[in-house]
């Protein structure tokens, strides 16, 4: 035992100074911080400006695209000030503060409902906030709320800004004429100066004077349906957002004054397209008066798959650096200096120590890093990070991930050390190593459908299957499994992971000082069952 110890000593020390271990261990913390950052930075600093021309020669629809563009923008100023608040609120004026920002309303779920804006007129005005006294008006009544040194609040770039046709290009041709000469502007073949700053051309949205006559109605004939309306000009096919807000602007003025000229009382449609009956989710396995779903038992049924991922990742990335140092080792000679001083059996399973601490000293790195994101983003400004701290503190999902990953590592690990054993160099493992590969691929492959049905037969069957035992376990635990099946599952990891030790053991044994090609699968049985074939060529 001491001397399998001092391997285990001498595994880990060894992989806990290569480059391959610093980058896994930074890694994960550095993935997970910046999956979280990264979309928020290149949101706010990262996405340009999107200039826009809106040719409008029916002159009806401009000053429709002009408020909902103005209302977008309001609304993100609104969450910013929300943000801001959060952040320097005295903690005992928070809620207070928090009170005062009137933020829109979202209208209740109303599946198929209709936009239309209300009233008779013309689009509403924008709200206080997207005038600069209005900013500074509301700055001056949150001020006692916030603390002595919070910096000044900086208002959101807006995401679009329209601009006026070029000065080269006539403005009263017809659309084609116009469509012709923006072409190298949409294309980036050229730019304009605006405020004195160089501008690119994101899109151009043309309306045309007889665009009245292009609306589709339902009592139209089918085959004017297909006629062009509104044009809308981009070569940014990914980023779609202008487009959907104009079309949405200019689907609802049509339907506004669709409604006026049927004398339609809009505020009564209106209400009556937000009139709905409520939906609420309950779950029967939930203890009485507290059957509804929330939140947190959505993040509970589905935050398995995070942790099964990084399982796979764990057992996959330790189980590759068991591999590499057997072949290496065998490769050159070291394997024999070590077997002078211990038993091929304390070598094996000092490595597997070795390497099982390497694996739980990274895993512990990306668990503590995961909580530490979680931890950094709870609050009133995440309520999602909230939630998932409490039930990674509070469920079984962390002594889950951590035995599962121990009888996982146990498995493959003695899979890969076999493999290693029989190997002289990475080149002849590939073709054990592209099947194992290919079979690991499946708990990644189905851990999305998992939990959509984690009791269900698919779900089972591979429980039940040692290979993929650890991860298909992982992603049902959330969820109840019966306790046969959990039970049941674990007791059958044990004894493989018990009979995948013992004969590798005997492979090991056998096949560490072989030269030459690795043997055949004849060979190996007769390995397993203390018989070799032939006595193994020893190195020099």
């Amino acid at each position: 035992m001491r001397n399998a110890l001092i391997i285990a000593l001498r595994e880990f020390t060894d992989n806990a100074k290569t480059k391959g271990f610093w980058i896994g261990l930074t890694f994960i913390p550095v993935l997970l911080f910046g999956s979280i950052q990264v979309p928020i930075w290149i949101e706010k600093k990262g996405t340009p400006i999107r200039y826009f021309i809106l040719a409008d020669q029916s002159g009806t629809f401009e000053k429709t695209v002009e408020a909902r563009l103005e209302k977008a923008h309001e609304k993100k100023i609104r969450e910013a000030i929300n943000q801001y608040t959060v952040r320097n609120a005295k903690p005992s004026t928070l809620t207070n503060a928090l009170a005062m920002i009137d933020l829109e309303k979202i209208p209740a779920p109303n599946a198929g409902a209709v936009e239309i804006i209300e009233g008779p007129d013309a689009p509403e005005a924008a709200g206080a906030f997207s005038s600069a006294s209005g900013k500074d008006s509301w700055l001056r009544q949150m001020k006692p709320y916030l603390k002595e040194n919070a910096p000044p609040f900086i208002e959101p770039k807006r995401s679009f800004q329209r601009v006026p046709i070029p000065s080269d290009i006539p403005s009263d041709g017809d659309m084609a004429s116009l469509a012709k000469h923006l072409r190298p502007y949409l294309r980036g073949e050229k730019t304009f100066e605006m405020d004195g700053q160089t501008v690119k051309l994101h899109a151009a949205i043309l309306i045309p004077s007889d665009v009245e006559k292009r609306i589709v109605r339902v009592s139209q004939p089918a085959a004017l349906s297909g006629q062009k309306g509104i044009e809308y000009w981009s070569g940014n096919l990914a980023d779609t957002k202008l487009r959907d807000e104009i079309e949405g602007a200019v689907n609802a003025e049509v339907r506004r004054r669709e409604g006026v000229s049927r004398g339609l009382d809009l505020t009564a449609v209106n209400s009556m397209l937000r009139t709905h009956v409520p939906f609420v989710d309950l779950n029967p396995k939930k203890e009485a008066g507290k059957e509804t779903v929330s939140m947190a038992d959505r993040i509970r049924q589905w935050s398995p798959i995070a942790f099964v991922y990084l399982l796979w990742l764990a057992i996959f990335s330790v189980v590759q650096m068991l591999l590499n140092n057997t072949i290496e080792e065998k490769s050159n000679r070291l394997i024999e200096v070590l077997l002078s001083s211990v038993t091929p059996g304390e070598l094996m399973m000092g490595k597997l120590a070795g390497i099982l601490a390497i694996g739980l000293t990274l895993i512990g790195a990306w668990i503590l890093a995961l909580i530490g994101v979680l931890v950094w983003k709870s609050g009133p400004e995440s309520e999602f990070a909230s939630q998932a701290f409490t039930i990674i503190r509070t469920s079984k999902l962390l002594p889950a991930f951590l035995t599962y990953f121990f009888l996982g590592y146990i498995l493959y690990g003695g899979i890969f050390l076999s493999i290693g054993s029989i190997c002289n160099s990475l080149k002849e493992s590939q073709s054990y190593m592209s099947v194992i590969t290919m079979a690991m691929m499946l708990p990644l492959l189905t851990m999305m459908y998992i939990p959509r049905d984690p009791n269900g037969t698919l779900a089972t069957v591979l429980s039940w299957i040692p290979i993929y035992t650890p991860f298909i376990m992982l992603n049902r635990i959330m969820a109840d499994p019966p306790l046969f099946d959990l039970v049941g599952t674990l007791i059958l990891m044990l004894v493989c992971a018990a009979l995948v030790l013992w004969l590798s053991g005997k492979i090991f044994r056998i096949g560490i000082l072989r030269t030459g090609q690795p043997p055949k699968l004849l060979e190996l049985l007769q390995w397993v069952r203390g018989e070799p074939a032939s006595r193994p060529r020893q190195g020099k």
